[in-house]
């Protein structure tokens, strides 16, 4: 299955060890037959509301495929720590369409074909009755 997890670090947090939280998080998904398909680091941004007394927070996304047991212990590991704020793991559904692609018509192509042009005299001749 394919899941998207995004999570708020501590902002106080300095860079060393951050760096090193997210490459904990990314190696655990490693370890639980799982697959990183990519890591952004968004940088500081401001909440919507405080979180732990906090105005702002570290975000980070993270688009990986595990086993569908996994996430529940994610879950758990990121509970118990205490530089992770908050954080959101997204079941990603792959759009499926029942419909059949339509075939594509063969389109006529003109063919060279020659027009006569109007002749001026004719056209601006009066018209008897």
């Amino acid at each position: 299955m394919d899941y998207e997890l995004l999570y708020i670090i501590d902002p106080s947090l300095e860079e060393e060890p951050r760096k090193e939280l997210v490459a904990r998080y990314t190696a655990l998904i490693g370890q639980h037959e799982g697959k990183v398909e990519k890591v952004e680091e968004w940088g500081k941004r401001r909440l919507a509301y405080l979180v732990n007394d906090k105005p702002e927070g570290y975000y980070v996304l993270v688009d990986f495929s595990a086993p569908t047991a996994f996430p529940k212990e994610l879950e758990r590991i990121m509970e118990i720590d205490d530089n992770v704020m908050r954080y959101l793991i997204t079941r990603v559904e792959h759009k499926r369409s029942n419909v059949k692609p339509q075939v594509q018509r063969a389109v006529p192509q003109p063919q060279n074909v020659e027009v006569p042009e109007p002749d001026v005299q004719t056209a601006s001749e009066p018209v008897e009755e």
